[in-house]
């Protein structure tokens, strides 16, 4: 197989990023661009993002998740703390989750480090969950290898059974983490490939210090 993608070409026009123009807050930035995003433009899942851990074996693996929350203090997705993912940060807690919108043009690289969420927010937002997601959530020991689809269908319907009528607690494998930033860069597409990059990085006196990357 050999294709030439040489010929795929798109012209970055829609907006600017200038330094006069934004927060020195970073979030105060992502906060503004989400909802930009969300509320013009059809990109399916605003709130998916890419997350690259270190694994295990010493090699980066990228995913797609999705963001649940954001706050001043960071970004809170929702796992298995056993699976792979869950592993890595455990062992490596420094991450990098990104964000890219193209029908906006822009697209956003974070660096952080992952912590647990308290448990009584990871309760709440599971009990939040339709009943079929909390099931899943106790059906798949995530990663792990299986023989068949069919072994996930038979737990599936044995614990719909056993949980008939009955509220379905949050399994203690199963829960938030937060990503704390220390870096996050805004990427704006522009002309000629001459592209907009803002990078914000929290300093030893937890101030931002805005710097103006060449494309």
């Amino acid at each position: 197989m050999n294709r030439d993608l040489g010929n795929y070409r798109k012209v970055y026009q829609k907006q600017e990023l200038l330094e006069s123009n934004v927060s020195d807050n970073p979030m105060e930035v992502f906060n503004k661009w989400f909802h930009e995003v969300d509320d013009n433009f059809d990109v399916g899942e605003t709130n998916a993002m890419t997350l690259s851990t270190i694994g295990l074996d010493g090699y980066p693996k990228s995913r797609v998740v999705l963001l649940k929350k954001f706050t001043h203090e960071g970004f809170i997705f929702y796992t298995n703390y056993q699976s792979e993912k869950g592993r890595a940060i455990m062992q490596n807690p420094q991450v990098c989750i990104s964000f890219f919108w193209p029908a906006a043009e822009r697209q956003i690289i974070i660096k952080g480090k992952a912590e647990k969420i308290a448990e009584n927010l990871s309760d709440g937002y599971f009990e939040s969950r339709p009943r079929g997601s909390q099931l899943g959530a106790l059906v798949s020991n995530q990663s792990e290898v299986i023989a068949s689809r069919d072994v996930l269908e038979k737990r599936l319907r044995k614990l719909e059974r056993d949980f008939e009528g009955k509220e379905i607690p949050r399994p203690d494998f199963w829960g938030g983490f937060m990503v704390k930033p220390t870096e996050i860069e805004f990427w704006q597409g522009r002309p000629n490939r001459l592209h907009d990059r803002l990078r914000y990085h929290l300093t030893e006196t937890f101030d931002w210090k805005i710097e103006r990357l060449s494309p």
